[in-house]
């Protein structure tokens, strides 16, 4: 192709999947693993040259890996757990996948009781130290039957995680074993996909334990050994590095704040080069960019590499969301803090006027913090960290325009209010939808 910037289309939706998951496995996705192992040069280039990131083919394990580096690590990324809503897996977990690559490197095939209790020999050798937390499995003396169930649904969690990844794969339902104190099955582990896990050198070799917190995300995304130990954290960023900070962020985030770089004199999506090298990479990839001055909003009008469905969808928590990002662009001041309650009290003058509408929310301040969830995953809200409660709204709230249509009722039949609930209907239009009217300088 004569646009280095540009991959070829049977290599976008494959460049899109690894950018967005981090990894192709051959038998969860085996046409599009082929296609980036066929254009292996092409793909490794594109995502060196433009966003510094490293791809690695392991063929004999199946498997493509991105690495991903970022200083600026999104602190609310990481493996979910699917029940009943909750956030993002806990310490313990991430420890118990650690712990768990590592009995099985050592023996790949174990059942999950013996893997049980080789973690608790580790952690009860460790814990003294504080190195690792204490990890009970069985409940006797101090030990409460309800912190051994934790424990032991804690590492089903982490070998929820290994599975669906494909490092691991299981015999049997992981839930029912884990329940039952007689229950068991057999973990089975590739030790190719164990050895492609390794994503930055050895904490040990970086020093870690000599760095203030600040600096690890800087120390594990160095390139080499030195690069965290050249840069003080005072020091101004090159042109490079600001370069890779924005495109990172467009590739990686659904919204990108170009001013978000303090201390740039012009930042680097202001510039028309770095305005246009934005919009092919991110075309490259197959994705749209709406931009304004202040903001760029990045989608998938596939669907394919996204776990993001705003604003689809009925429910509840997601009408409430709409409903704030429909009144924030016509506050006084749309960019002044906002807090619980305010929404608190724009919900209740929705439901004084629709009375059906949040019927199952007796509380409206739970029913304000799960809109606010919604906007923030999407980047139109920031959560405050020094003030709780309190969120800045960005930007990207003036791409959005919010309209609620109620259908009139027939003759003699309940007003709109009554059953508001039943016909709310909510459009939503960005402002701007493709990267081609971004290119043409439509900044609104």
């Amino acid at each position: 192709m004569n646009d280095p910037l540009l991959l070829d289309p049977d290599l976008r939706e494959s460049a899109r999947l690894l950018a967005s998951t981090g990894r192709l496995a051959i038998e969860k996705d085996a046409e599009h693993y082929r296609a980036a192992v066929q254009h292996r040069h092409a793909l490794a280039e594109y995502f060196r040259s433009e966003l510094g990131w490293t791809v690695e083919f392991h063929e004999v394990a199946g498997l493509i890996r991105l690495h991903k580096r970022r200083t600026d690590v999104p602190c609310d990324r990481g493996p979910l757990l699917a029940r009943d809503r909750q956030p993002l897996v806990g310490t313990l977990v991430m420890i118990l996948v650690c712990l768990a690559c590592e009995q099985l490197w050592r023996r790949p095939r174990m059942s999950v009781r013996e893997l049980l209790q080789a973690i608790a020999q580790v952690c009860a050798a460790d814990s003294a130290d504080g190195h690792l937390p204490p990890f009970p499995v069985v409940a006797a003396g101090s030990v409460s039957k309800q912190e051994a169930h934790h424990n032991r649904y804690s590492l089903g969690d982490a070998l929820k995680i290994l599975v669906a990844e494909g490092t691991v794969t299981v015999d049997a339902d992981l839930d029912r074993a884990l329940a039952d104190d007689n229950g068991d099955l057999v973990v089975t582990a590739s030790r190719d996909r164990l050895a492609a896990k390794f994503s930055s050198l050895p904490p040990t070799l970086l020093e870690l334990d000599s760095l203030p917190a600040n600096q690890h995300a800087a120390a594990l995304s160095a390139e080499s050994l030195l690069d965290h130990t050249t840069r003080t954290p005072d020091s101004a960023p090159t042109l490079e590095q600001r370069r890779l900070n924005a495109m990172r962020r467009l590739v990686d985030d659904p919204a990108t704040n170009p001013l978000g770089d303090a201390g740039d004199t012009t930042p680097y999506l202001h510039t028309l080069t770095g305005r246009e090298r934005a919009l092919n990479v991110v075309a490259a990839l197959g994705l749209s960019a709406t931009v304004r001055r202040d903001w760029w909003q990045i989608t998938d009008p596939s669907g394919q590499a996204t776990g993001l469905d705003f604003p689809n969808g009925r429910r509840t928590e997601r009408q409430a969301a709409l409903a704030l990002l429909a009144a924030l662009p016509d506050r006084d001041d749309p960019s002044a803090p906002l807090t619980l309650t305010d929404i608190t009290e724009l919900f209740t003058q929705l439901r004084a006027r629709q009375p059906r509408w949040a019927a199952s929310y007796a509380r409206m301040p739970a029913l304000a913090r799960a809109a606010t969830a919604e906007l923030t995953h999407v980047g139109l809200l920031i959560p405050q960290p020094d003030i709780p409660d309190t969120w800045l709204p960005t930007s990207g709230v003036h791409l959005w325009r919010v309209r609620v249509r109620q259908p009139t009722p027939p003759p003699g039949t309940a007003s709109p209010e009554s059953d508001a609930a039943a016909h709310r209907t909510t459009g939503t239009t960005p402002a701007l939808d493709t990267v081609q009217q971004a290119s043409q300088g439509d900044d609104r």
